[in-house]
């Protein structure tokens, strides 16, 4: 993943707001947390699958990440193989 354009300001902003804004504590971490830590490298296509991610029920983008429910070939792919690692949630104690 490279960001050879800089994606807009504005609209990472909607997208970071939209990652941390779930509804529930547990997505908030998961999916605001995934944003944070890689969107910096992103480019217009990494960009484009995480806004359509981010419009599907938290539910089901927990259960793909955690491995409970297969993955749609629409998000199949190395973005979803490094959310899956869920190595980058950092829970504030």
């Amino acid at each position: 993943m490279t960001n050879p354009v800089p994606l807009d300001p504005a609209r990472l902003a909607r997208a970071r707001f939209r990652a941390w804004h779930r509804g529930t504590r547990e997505a908030d971490y998961m999916i605001g947390c995934f944003f944070d830590r890689y969107h910096a490298a992103w480019g217009e296509a990494e960009m484009a699958w995480f806004e359509r991610l981010v419009d599907e029920d938290d539910v089901e983008i927990m259960a793909w990440a955690l491995g409970t429910l297969e993955v749609p070939g629409m998000y199949a792919g190395p973005q979803m193989d490094v959310m899956r690692l869920l190595d980058y949630v950092d829970i504030p104690r």
